[in-house]
């Protein structure tokens, strides 16, 4: 495998990417990655051309296989996002074969970037795969950062894949949970290198304790206030799983409309027939009502005769936390509206309570890079929105009757470890609305239900997430899932709001934790370097 080369190297890397894509949701398969990785630390010992020499023998043969292994690894676990383009196959068709490879391999250039790093502090020592775990945490944070950042499916992840695992999370966020699973699944690469046995010891017992961790943390907390309920909240997350075609077509309008009150009364929807089925008990013990990301298909502030509907449903007992578009007047020096995507909460005779706007936006999505220059080649972003959405100014907690503060995230917000609160203003809560019925029945969907459940391990924080076609759910402040609605599935949930952890280290001191691990292992990667070439 070392001296494999052309070709076979090529498909050895894109294969072991591919595998490790495996590791992800929904099969969150693990393992994979102690055979995807370790393959990977014997690409790179043999990724130095023998027929050139200086730095660009090391770096260019060493970045190439790392973007090998991360354009298989993108590729594999990202395809999906192929499907968000389907809804208007007359419009964004053509960019299928594009736009699928092309995100492959521009986010794999961060893998390679990652394996020239390691490359640096790489020797034939067991200790490379420190470097390695150095190197790919580092790129994996960058690609979380650069370019509004995009951190979906890190490495990390691969410790997330059960409750348990995922509790370290709580200590060391998504980028130290980086840096220990490339650490602790490519350690079985050690077993081929003299003396390397010690060193896959010592990486089994930290894997260990990892999991230890996790089993304790919930241990000591089961039956504490910490595993309850708040008292006196009762939520119902509607869930209206709307095709996504339907969701702009103003011939639809009031359907949706209806199909959100009738489900939202505990009616159940005849989908054959388009209507609603007499039945269910109103709203009566619910003291806040959820719907999904951008929940309706026209301006909700320009729609009198909608917002009398909403207040006729919730009365005055009930609180409505609902997605919508909202429209800001052009200010001075501006021309144009400027529209966001936003979350309202909704009270009595539908008085508006509380506002939030998205600040993370998904670029090509609700914007376009470039946006004037593009639209005038006739290119929209799949919103169909000319101009674009803007950005919101920061994150904000808000705060509505009869329930603790809560900070709201707008779809894939709920994807970036650290930027979802407002530390000067902190919250007991999440409420995450999103629109995830433009990748259908795909790993999508589930995949950012996973990343969403490490933000609520990460904060100490219980998240509720309502969505349009799913996966709706209740999860508490430790990942576990209390309640949830299937993919595709019509209705509603009902539910205690879980009640908030004990702060935890990383909502308490962030990436320097990290940081730490970082610095920590650099030194020790530079002092076995040093020893071993005396």
């Amino acid at each position: 495998m070392v001296l494999a080369w052309g070709w076979r190297r090529a498909g050895l890397a894109i294969g072991a990417g591919a595998l490790a894509a495996g590791a992800m949701a929904p099969l969150n398969a693990f393992p994979v990655l102690w055979i995807a990785l370790p393959v990977l630390v014997w690409l790179v010992d043999g990724s130095v051309e023998v027929r050139a020499s200086g730095a660009l023998a090391r770096v260019w043969p060493a970045f190439r296989t790392g973007w090998q292994f991360g354009f298989g690894y993108f590729l594999a676990g990202l395809w999906w996002i192929g499907a968000a383009m389907t809804v208007d196959l007359a419009q964004f068709g053509w960019m299928i074969p594009i736009a699928v490879p092309g995100l492959a391999a521009g986010l794999a250039i961060f893998f390679g970037l990652g394996v020239v790093i390691a490359r640096i502090g790489w020797t034939e020592s067991p200790w490379r795969i420190v470097a390695l775990a150095i190197g790919l945490s580092l790129s994996e944070f960058l690609r979380g950062v650069v370019l509004t950042g995009f951190p979906w499916n890190a490495l990390g992840y691969g410790l997330a894949a059960n409750v348990p695992m995922m509790q370290i999370g709580a200590v060391v966020g998504l980028p130290g949970m980086t840096f220990l699973a490339a650490l602790l699944f490519a350690a079985p690469a050690a077993l081929a290198d003299r003396g390397g046995r010690r060193f896959f010891i010592g990486c089994a017992v930290l894997f260990g304790l990892v999991v230890g961790f996790g089993f304790l943390r919930l241990a000591m907390v089961a039956g504490t206030p910490a595993a309850g309920d708040v008292a006196g909240v009762k939520l119902r997350i509607m869930q209206p799983s709307v095709d996504q075609w339907k969701k702009w077509r103003p011939d639809y309008r009031e359907e949706i409309v209806a199909r959100y009150l009738a489900l939202s009364s505990g009616k159940a929807v005849d989908d054959k027939a388009g209507v609603a089925v007499p039945a269910g008990t109103g709203l009566d013990g619910i003291t806040h009502l959820i719907w999904p990301e951008s929940a309706f298909p026209f301006l909700l502030m320009n729609e009198p005769a909608a917002l009398a509907s909403i207040a006729q449903l919730i009365g005055d007992k009930t609180t409505l936390i609902t997605g919508a578009i909202r429209a800001a007047p052009p200010g001075p020096g501006e021309t144009t509206t400027r529209y966001y995507n936003s979350v309202f909460a909704i009270g009595a005779n539908a008085s508006i309570l509380g506002a939030y706007d998205k600040v993370h936006l998904v670029p090509f999505g609700e914007y376009l890079p470039f946006q004037e220059t593009l639209e005038s080649y006739g290119i929209r972003q799949l919103t169909h929105l000319r101009g674009g959405f803007s950005a919101g100014s920061a994150v904000q907690t808000l705060r509505v009757p009869g329930t603790p503060p809560f900070s709201a995230l707008v779809c894939y917000e709920a994807i970036f470890p650290g930027a979802i609160v407002d530390e000067a203003d902190r919250p007991e809560w999440l409420v995450n609305v999103t629109n995830d019925g433009w990748f259908g029945l795909t790993p999508g969907p589930w995949q950012h239900l996973q990343q969403a459940r490490l933000r609520a391990v990460e904060e100490g924080l219980p998240l509720v997430r309502a969505a349009n076609t799913g996966i709706s759910a209740v999860v508490d402040a430790f990942g576990h899932i209390r309640a949830t609605l299937s993919l595709g599935e019509a209705g509603v949930l009902d539910a205690a709001l879980p009640a908030a952890a004990p702060r935890t280290p990383y909502s308490r001191y962030g990436n320097w934790v990290f940081l730490t691990m970082i610095i920590v292992a650099t030194t020790l990667v530079s002092f076995r370097a040093i020893k071993l070439f005396r």
